[in-house]
């Protein structure tokens, strides 16, 4: 039985073998082929235009944006508050398609930077009621708030793949791509009020601790347009 099984495999694998020796290449020359994409992921929404500018590579000009916002996302322990989340990301971006073989027309890699005009997250922390210690009791504008900003704005490099062809065969295709920005050295900014306003001397330790957080992951769908 095991004697069949492999003579079977066997059979199997010679079988597909012939059949993929006998595909023709799948390259198709992308020079001058132009499209308009739309996309969406986790760098938000956005478009682009792409251009063909040699047999196997192509150029992407576009823009993306994100706004990002989130109520009661955080608290500070023994203090009543609520707080806001919120984060807004824009970019003009300039990335080169390569495909770099020739049965495989659907992987490329992917280079480029981009310029960030907005990179920023932001927390609100306020008192929800006032605070009490004790015999001491404070309204809420005497407890104060507290708010936390970060900020990468600036140009960042970008190095990925993208999966399926570059331009449409015929009206539409979807392709995606997969990589990561890295963003500059985030710069961070506490300032507090009331009860809260020590905390602005942390401004210094806020920036240290975010230093490495400079990775924006890309997980992106494309909507191709032929030109």
């Amino acid at each position: 039985m095991k004697k069949v099984l492999l003579l079977s495999t066997l059979l199997l694998f010679v079988f597909i073998a012939s059949t993929l020796a006998q595909i023709p290449p799948l390259q198709e020359p992308i020079l001058n082929q132009k499209s308009i994409h739309i996309n969406a992921g986790t760098q938000g929404a956005g478009a682009e235009f792409a251009y063909g500018i040699s047999q196997k590579t192509a150029l992407r000009l576009g823009i993306n944006v994100i706004p990002v916002s989130a109520n009661n996302v955080f608290s500070i322990s023994g203090f009543n508050s609520t707080s806001k989340f919120s984060a807004s990301f824009s970019n003009i971006h300039l990335l080169t398609d390569y495909s770099p073989f020739k049965k495989a027309t659907g992987f490329r890699l992917v280079g480029g930077a981009a310029y960030f005009m907005n990179a920023n997250g932001n927390m609100q922390v306020q008192s929800a009621d006032g605070y009490k210690y004790g015999d001491i009791v404070l309204n809420k504008d005497e407890a104060g708030n507290l708010n936390m900003n970060v900020t990468w704005k600036g140009f960042a490099p970008y190095l990925g793949i993208g999966l399926l062809k570059a331009f449409p065969q015929r009206a539409f295709n979807i392709n995606l791509d997969l990589g990561s920005y890295y963003l500059r050295r985030p710069d961070a900014k506490i300032t507090g009020t009331g009860l809260l306003e020590g905390n602005s001397s942390q401004s210094a330790q806020l920036k240290e601790n975010l230093k490495n957080y400079r990775f924006l992951p890309v997980v992106q769908l494309n909507f191709n347009f032929k030109l």
